[in-house]
């Protein structure tokens, strides 16, 4: 057993260099666009192309979103993994032979495809192969080498040449690519394929165990897997099944609160917020003392996932992002107001927006931040778990599109302390929703977690299967109806 849980630590380490690789290309434009400002990349770039280069993310990450679907439930999850090696690696070839601007535009774009996959898959493996016990702190490692990553290239990205820079990125693509040769394959991915020897052979090597209780084990998986793929995987199946209902809002729920609070969206415009908010700090220095302490703060994430439960965790996470978020707004509306903004009484509290943009992103990233995708990734069973991930995704884009765009609308209309407090009542809102309608899951199996979720409507389709099942194996009907009435008499008692 311990074995077996050391070996679900490495898997996840390695699953985990992907997510550092995610991390330094979303971290790389920070250090990058001065460079190209003065003119120290071999070709000259437009700030009108700067802001289409960053623009070519999201196109990216829907398309990756789209085919992750299919790659994974055709071809398996480890393999959608390595596959996301080639959009990473080809992305960053271009931008360290680019000649032309647009060339930058590709880069961004096959970056995001590849996020668009990794932040699909990553999630949806490691939930498969991981404990019950284990599931959210190995998901906690992935957020935290993303936040690593960026923490590395915003650190060492302004004293590095430009194509310096460019190179070193290629490191860990490499490695990951390597790291991940020899992770398993998940159990489930082969039990729904019918290959159950190798599925057995997975479970030996990530579990640790043998002889009855790996038996056992895979009896148990086998079963729920049946059950699982007895249903189509298809979006239809998806959004007509009654089953999936609660899931749907719980995940749906959960991602708007998510993305409309603006943690990343801030995250973008930090740079003008601080010159906003007249605090005598340099932008770069902001940047790193961010950076840092977010990378601090994710160390903390895993020691209270398991520990704390899912539910209060996000509670409290988007109430406390809410209450500072207030205080930003509050500091901002007395500075926007003439008859306060001119009083020296205001002055020394110029540090108050930085202080509460680093206090809301760190109580998000220990909540709801992180919390997020592992209840995406334990909610919805297996033969729909890939188009949900997808389509989560998928709206995660849009929103984040739409976010970055009306922070400049909302502002225009009512200044930034408006947006702040629309950030707080969306935050608020979270917490509310996360109360009243999110399930506890931890230490639940994913089978427990559907029994939860879909009630009756899960013992209903468990009662067709086992009919099925006493009917073949007996080869009679009849002996099976027999069977199956007995076992309805005992579970309505």
């Amino acid at each position: 057993m311990i074995k077996g849980r050391v070996v679900q630590y490495l898997v996840a380490i390695a699953v985990s260099l992907a997510t550092a690789s995610m991390g330094t290309f979303s971290g790389w434009p920070t250090p990058v666009m001065p460079k190209l400002k003065n003119n120290e990349s071999d070709f000259p770039v437009t700030e009108g192309e700067i802001g289409w280069m960053l623009a070519s993310v999201s196109p990216g990450f829907l398309a990756g979103s789209l085919v992750t679907s299919f790659i994974s439930d055709t071809l398996g999850r480890r393999t959608a993994l390595i596959a996301s090696v080639l959009p990473m690696t080809v992305g960053t070839v271009i931008v360290i032979t680019a000649t032309y601007a647009s060339m930058l535009y590709v880069t961004e774009f096959l970056w995001g495809f590849s996020t668009g996959i990794v932040s699909i898959v990553s999630s949806i493996y490691l939930a498969e192969i991981s404990d019950k016990d284990l599931r959210a702190s190995l998901s906690m490692i992935t957020r935290f080498t993303f936040n690593f990553g960026v923490l590395v290239v915003m650190s060492v990205g302004p004293f590095l040449s430009y194509t310096l820079l460019n190179w070193l990125l290629l490191v860990l693509p490499v490695c990951f690519f390597v790291a991940c040769l020899w992770i398993p394959e998940s159990p489930y991915y082969h039990l729904k394929e019918g290959r159950v020897n190798r599925a057995r052979e997975g479970l030996s090597r990530l579990k640790g165990k043998s002889g009855e209780e790996l038996e056992s084990h895979l009896n148990e998986l086998q079963a729920d897997v049946r059950k699982e793929m007895q249903k189509s995987s298809s979006v239809f199946e998806l959004f007509s099944g009654k089953q999936y209902r609660r899931a749907i809002i719980i995940a749906v729920g959960l991602k708007i609160t998510q993305i409309l609070t603006g943690t990343v969206t801030i995250k973008q415009y930090l740079g003008l917020i601080i010159k906003e908010s007249q605090m005598s700090i340099s932008y770069s220095t902001a940047l790193l003392v961010f950076a840092a302490v977010i990378f601090v703060v994710s160390f903390m994430t895993s020691f209270f996932v398991d520990r704390v439960g899912r539910v209060p965790l996000l509670t409290y996470s988007y109430f406390g992002t809410g209450v500072t978020l207030v205080v930003v707004g509050i500091y901002f509306y007395f500075q926007a107001n003439k008859q306060y903004s001119a009083e020296s009484w205001l002055q020394p509290f110029s540090y108050v927006a930085f202080i509460g943009i680093i206090l809301a992103n760190v109580i998000s990233t220990i909540g709801f931040n992180s919390i997020t995708t592992v209840v995406h990734s334990e909610i919805f069973p297996l033969n729909v778990k890939s188009v949900a991930m997808t389509s989560l995704n998928i709206l995660g884009g849009c929103l984040g599109m739409v976010v970055a765009r009306g922070y400049e609308l909302i502002k225009r209309i009512s200044g930034q302390h408006g947006v702040f407090f629309f950030f707080a009542v969306i935050s608020f809102a979270g917490a509310i929703f996360s109360f009243f309608v999110v399930p506890e899951t931890r230490g639940k199996t994913l089978k427990e977690i559907q029994v939860i979720l879909q009630g009756e409507l899960y013992d209903v389709n468990e009662d067709v299967i086992i009919k099925k099942d006493l009917s073949k194996n007996n080869g009679d009907v009849e002996n099976g109806d027999v069977e199956l009435k007995a076992l309805n008499t005992k579970l309505n008692e």
